[in-house]
């Protein structure tokens, strides 16, 4: 399917704003929207077929979660980072996940547990419809994680975080294998919140992000020499 027809709006009865943006996201993550590209909105209108406000509210939400940014003379472009800030800010989600993991065995409630354990599933039925949908069911996977550690300034940290390596979270689920290496990460995680080891769980869940940004660093490697 070429980018035209990835993004054009049907009519449909969701929101047309929300099918925009759906189309525009799975767009980048899936490289269609290369990092870099400038998103003219007369363009975008376009082939898209709604408004140029309806455009306009997708960029705003696109910029909120990482996936474009707004460069002086240069306009909006979808987002690229570099090897050297990537990994900066893999260590730093090293960290804040681990944390994260120790607090969910920590304050967890039973329900929580249980719900963490159902949002697995959901990232196993999700790998089979690409990285765009694998990437939107591991947020939610998350979310349990980090409302379950009851620690809010964790949580928005690390929601901040997430927004700002969103494309390179994708480029790594694009990687050969990366997929199921992640689902049996994530499989520890849940494993280690069923010993009731808080341990482990911190452990678990640093070793996912390290071992994500690796692949997303391979994935940025392999970009640039192309």
């Amino acid at each position: 399917m070429g980018i035209a027809e990835s993004l054009r709006v049907e009519r449909a009865p969701a929101p047309i704003r929300s099918r925009v943006l759906d189309n525009l996201r799975q767009a980048i993550l899936e490289h269609k929207l290369a990092p870099g590209q400038r998103l003219i909105e007369r363009e975008l209108v376009e082939l898209t077929g709604v408004s140029r406000t309806s455009i306009r509210e997708a960029l705003r939400e696109l910029a909120a979660e990482g996936l474009v940014t707004t460069i002086p003379n240069k306009g909006t472009v979808v987002a690229e980072v570099s090897v050297k800030e990537a990994r900066q800010l893999y260590q730093v989600r090293s960290a804040l996940e681990g944390l994260a993991g120790r607090l969910f065995v920590e304050n967890a409630s039973p329900a929580q547990r249980r719900a963490l354990a159902s949002a697995l599933r959901g990232v196993e039925r999700a790998a089979a419809k690409g990285p765009a949908a694998m990437l939107a069911a591991k947020d939610k996977f998350y979310d349990v994680l980090f409302e379950g550690g009851g620690n809010e300034a964790l949580r928005s940290m690390a929601g901040t975080l997430h927004a700002r390596v969103n494309l390179l979270r994708s480029m790594s689920l694009t990687r050969p294998g990366r997929p199921a290496e992640s689902l049996a990460e994530l499989g520890e995680i849940v494993a280690a919140v069923a010993a009731n080891d808080a341990d482990a769980a911190a452990k678990a869940c640093s070793h996912h992000a390290e071992s994500a940004g690796m692949a997303g660093f391979s994935a940025l490697a392999e970009q640039a020499g192309g």
